[in-house]
């Protein structure tokens, strides 16, 4: 296969960075990155690096996508709600693991080009083209929220839509260098820990009229 080598050459430096849940190293080899990348970037679909989707937007280093999943634990069947579909390579990482997946962006053309890719690819989910920030109330409460754009604070909203025991995922700060942080719902008690700073695009939201 064409990215054979490449996929190998990524799951191994993942492992070198500390990547130990195999269910992800496992998604990560089986989802075709260059899919998710323009084609004037598919020879480097597989490098360690953040590329440019349009819009602004960028799909993320492997390492941020495998560590963020690996954070979630995900279980086949759980319920996960994702903020910002972008390039839609973490939402197919998301399912390849077994999710039930909504997923939120507010960007139409981002939303429909990965609504195509992930159809391509026979994923199953639902999508939504809106505010991230205002979450998808119709199908709360999740087992998990993750949002793959940064964000000053914890949009207030989200929060109800977490389960008892749910897990949340956001980068949080102010600048490009945000702090991974994921909080654990301990029965409407929010408890956070740091993990670690990546570099995240902003979280958009719509303006008001």
């Amino acid at each position: 296969m064409q990215f054979e080598k490449q996929k190998i050459e990524m799951i191994d430096r993942l492992r070198s960075k500390g990547i130990k849940d195999a269910a992800v190293l496992r998604a990560l080899g089986t989802v075709p990155r260059e899919k998710f990348v323009p084609p004037a970037f598919v020879h480097q679909a597989y490098e360690e690096r953040a590329l440019p989707i349009g819009f602004g937007q960028t799909i993320s280093h492997p390492y941020t996508v495998a560590k963020m999943s690996e954070l979630l634990t995900v279980i086949p069947g759980m319920k996960i709600l994702e903020i910002g579909t972008g390039s839609g390579y973490q939402s197919a990482v998301l399912c390849e693991l077994g999710a039930q997946l909504y997923t939120i962006e507010i960007n139409r053309t981002l939303a429909m080009r990965a609504k195509k890719i992930l159809q391509e690819q026979k994923y199953y989910f639902a999508l939504k083209i809106g505010d991230g920030n205002l979450g998808w109330t119709g199908w709360a409460p999740f087992d998990a929220i993750i949002f793959t754009a940064g964000a000053t604070a914890l949009p207030k909203p989200i929060i109800q839509q977490l389960k008892s025991d749910g897990k949340l995922l956001i980068p949080v700060g102010t600048g490009q260098r945000k702090v991974l942080t994921l909080y654990k719902n301990e029965n409407g008690n929010l408890k956070s820990v740091a993990v670690e700073k990546f570099t995240f695009v902003e979280l958009q939201q719509q303006k008001s009229r």
